[in-house]
């Protein structure tokens, strides 16, 4: 792992999700890590990240802060993480970290699920104020500038971010949840909601298609002043 003690850091992990949806895109891909977050500190109990909010409403995702337990959820105890540290100037961290705010504060971000379903077809492409857990976090790792990124930020796969990330490994292994710290991540959500919820998605994500070219103007995403 390279590392300068004169630099800040990021930490990018990447999560063998335990989901069924997890399970099934690691015996179609052959790939074990299937959900991807940042960390601001050393401490990693604050996942950043865009995902469900709740285990059982799949379609009522967006922008997330996530625990542990939203991981090792219901009976499961442990989960596998892998873990990079990623150095980065004082000045790009903040940067980072108001592009974090900006997200947590616009409700106009929402949910990038069709690049999410179509990425290993069509290699990721971009929606207006829309992310999946990828692209949120190559946008950040954009934002870094410690690594050299080769092609458009929503391109990036997880298996492509731990490619990256490669020099930068810190920790692998498994994490078990000592406390439950989101209390209502379990709750059951009815068949008729979560349906209210994939259409209310999707009409959001196809208005934005048919309105916002992914080349103007107003479609960029922006930092806001300091």
């Amino acid at each position: 792992m390279k590392t300068n003690k004169d630099e800040k850091y990021i930490y990018i992990v990447l999560v063998k999700a335990l989901t069924g949806l997890g399970k099934f895109a690691r015996k179609f891909s052959e790939y074990e890590y299937t959900h991807t977050a940042v960390c601001l500190n050393e401490n990693i109990d604050d996942f950043i990240t865009f995902s469900r909010k709740k285990h059982y409403a799949p379609f009522n995702s967006g922008f997330m802060h996530e625990t542990l337990d939203c991981y090792a959820f219901g009976n499961n105890k442990k989960v596998k993480l892998k873990i990079f540290k990623v150095p980065v100037t004082s000045e790009n961290k903040k940067k980072i970290e108001r592009y974090i705010d900006n997200a947590a504060k616009d409700k106009d971000y929402i949910f990038n699920l069709y690049s999410m379903a179509t990425m290993s077809l069509i290699h990721g492409f971009r929606i207006y104020k829309a992310h999946n857990c990828m692209s949120f976090v190559s946008k950040v790792l954009e934002l870094s500038e410690s690594v050299p990124m080769t092609k458009k930020y929503y391109k990036y796969s997880i298996k492509d971010i731990d490619i990256l990330l490669s020099d930068y490994k810190y920790k692998e292994g498994y994490f078990y949840k000592t406390k439950i710290q989101n209390k209502r991540y379990m709750d059951k959500v009815s068949f008729i909601s979560n349906v209210g919820m994939f259409l209310k998605l999707n009409g959001k994500l196809l208005y934005r298609i048919c309105i916002y070219r992914s080349d103007c103007h107003s479609c960029t995403e922006y930092l806001p002043h300091p």
